[in-house]
């Protein structure tokens, strides 16, 4: 009897047309590094009594989907979980490269189905209505970059043959942590040591009473775009600006010798006034934990902006 090993696991990724159905083709094939989705359906412990020292049969409780997917920063399958987290983009360009700029403050977001294969088993589970409630990430000097997806789901349907068909490939060109820059209203900020950003989607479960325990949907709420960035402390710049209470615009990129980029551009960050800690004779670092927030003239939080020789999403 085969045993399920993560090496040959594969996921395919595909937009619904109608939230919960699964798109009968369209199926593309996701990279990624792991992924705890799936749906646990727990037990209800019985509480009747008179019937002796021994419980009775417990009861089933609701149903929840919902996980992480771990997933490369690249140049090209990238962009299918921007489309998830901020809506469709906006491409330029007539011709290769394109440019796909995603928004920030959409109402509605696309639902999306994926399916987690282990084909040794056989074991295909799709997970339908899935939106993207957050996406993270770090900056630093060296190791891999990846993201974490956290992932809300309506259901999960198992089978033991493929409803992905035949997922189309996509040629993966990784972005590194030595592709990536941090600009500050467009100036590079010196002495960063590492930073990290999340977008929330702040996704709400419509948790509906159904036969079937599934939930109705999940609607984005109020949007957040948080993170941090230490830096050796050199000048009062950020201090001052945190003292003040002034906004500025926060850039990371990342960008390949072979022209594909990806930019991450906060429109208005604030940051809290930090505590500048000596704690040994070594260099002193500062934390800003920073928030951004609408731009009174874009009319947005954020834009995030990628350049590849993909046509559309």
């Amino acid at each position: 009897m085969a045993r399920a090993q993560g090496a040959r696991a594969q996921m395919a990724l595909a937009f619904e047309t109608t939230y919960g159905t699964p798109p009968a083709s369209g199926f593309s094939k996701m990279p990624f590094a792991s992924t705890s989705l799936g749906a646990e359906q727990p037990l209800q412990t019985s509480e009747l009594l008179g019937y002796g020292r021994d419980p009775q049969a417990p009861i089933k409780d609701a149903v929840t989907a919902d996980g992480d997917v771990v997933i490369p920063i690249d140049a090209e399958a990238f962009g299918f979980w921007l489309k998830a987290a901020f809506g469709a983009p906006t491409t330029t360009g007539t011709d290769a490269p394109y440019t796909h700029e995603f928004r920030s403050g959409n109402w509605a977001l696309p639902s999306f189905s994926v399916e987690t294969a282990m084909p040794e088993v056989p074991r295909f589970a799709m997970y339908s209505g899935c939106m993207v409630d957050s996406l993270n990430w770090q900056m630093a000097r060296s190791g891999l970059l990846t993201a974490t997806a956290s992932i809300v789901a309506q259901g999960e349907e198992i089978a033991t043959t493929s409803a992905a068909g035949t997922p189309a490939n996509i040629a993966l060109k990784r972005f590194g942590h030595f592709n990536g820059s941090i600009t500050r209203n467009g100036a590079n900020i010196g002495n960063v040591v590492s930073a990290d950003l999340t977008y929330a989607n702040n996704l709400d479960r419509i948790e509906t009473i159904r036969a079937d325990g599934k939930i109705d949907g999940a609607d984005p709420s109020i949007a957040a775009l948080t993170g941090n960035v230490v830096v050796r402390f050199s000048d009062q710049t950020l201090v001052n600006q945190a003292i003040n209470g002034e906004a500025c615009e926060l850039a990371f990129s990342y960008t390949l010798p072979t022209g594909e980029t990806l930019t991450v551009t906060a429109h208005a960050v604030y940051l809290p006034r930090p505590r500048i800690e000596i704690s040994g004779p070594q260099g002193v670092q500062a934390t800003f934990d920073w928030q951004a927030a609408s731009d009174p003239s874009l009319g947005r939080m954020c834009t995030v902006t990628l350049t590849n020789d993909r046509e559309d999403y």
